[in-house]
């Protein structure tokens, strides 16, 4: 009885942090997710104007305001809200898993690299794999916007709407497309991130202290390397994910690599830095946004600091 009693306390507070980090993540997200439409747009397109740095990401965003709509900054974020509640959930429940009962900390309280980037790596493929459909509804449903402005027919009325259609039209198996380059995206993001800012967590912390200054300055340590990591990695998974297969059609991009030998040499190898400007100004403030809401909603709970 007493270790049905542990086992089922355990999965109480496994539950209570899912909650807690899923709750931080959709704050953070809901708060930046124009930016990451903007993002996507601008590795769908191969307009050189729209493809390229801060002033690619103002061109991009300028036209989905002029074209749509201020409201359609927002357009796919029901999907997103919906992978990131899966995503960040899992992800950082698993990492605290991995680092506390697999791996364990140094008996001064901190986590050795080797451990954070392990941990941070099988937090993030695992995460990842269970929240790879919603994922590339996500995208579908932000990528459609560009056959409005071409005036093109929307495929997808809602989030719904876009599981039951590609379900019946393309397969179930077809919600886990680009999962792959998904996977690895996350495993080189949650090493970016989630290593980087609990080893630069426990840095700032011996000179600043346990609080929301070390939080915000170790979350944008964390995005800056992630957004340069990932962005390569992430343009390849978009536009993987957003070509879609039909009866008659052939596939532009077979694999991940052919993806990549094709984009580069089509467009030249700053291409897959297409999206970075995007990528870390938003991830920068989605950064810090999350970190400051789990931090401290973690401790109005009763939690230990991460």
């Amino acid at each position: 009885v007493p270790s049905q009693m542990q086992t089922s306390h355990r999965l109480i507070l496994i539950a209570q942090k899912f909650v807690l980090s899923a709750f931080s993540a959709t704050v953070a997200e809901s708060v930046t997710f124009p930016l990451d439409l903007t993002k996507t747009r601008m590795m769908l397109t191969k307009d050189p104007r729209q493809a390229r740095g801060v002033s690619g990401m103002k061109a991009t965003a300028s036209v989905i305001v002029k074209k749509e709509g201020v409201r359609y900054l927002w357009r796919g974020c029901t999907p997103a809200l919906l992978r990131q509640i899966v995503y960040s959930g899992s992800r950082l429940c698993l990492y605290e898993l991995f680092r506390d009962r697999l791996l364990g900390r140094n008996k001064d309280g901190t986590t050795a690299p080797w451990k954070a980037a392990t941990c941070s790596v099988m937090a993030g493929v695992t995460g990842q794999l269970i929240a790879s459909p919603t994922d590339l509804i996500k995208v579908r449903m932000v990528g459609q916007g560009i056959n409005a402005v071409l005036g093109k027919p929307i495929q997808y009325n809602n989030t719904i709407h876009a599981f039951a259609m590609i379900i019946r039209t393309e397969g179930v198996l077809s919600l886990w497309k680009g999962c792959i380059p998904n996977m690895q995206r996350a495993a080189v993001v949650n090493l970016s991130e989630l290593a980087t800012y609990n080893i630069a967590k426990d840095t700032y912390k011996k000179v600043l202290g346990d609080n929301p200054a070390t939080q915000a300055l170790s979350s944008l340590t964390s995005s800056f390397i992630a957004a340069f990591t990932s962005t390569p990695v992430d343009f390849i998974k978009t536009r993987i994910m957003y070509q879609q297969v039909s009866v008659n059609s052939n596939l532009i991009y077979k694999s991940s690599w052919d993806c990549l030998r094709k984009s580069v040499a089509e467009e030249g190898i700053i291409c897959l830095w297409s999206g970075f400007a995007p990528v870390w100004l938003r991830m920068a403030p989605w950064s810090m946004v999350f970190w400051l809401t789990y931090e401290r909603t973690r401790l109005l709970t009763g939690f230990e600091s991460f």
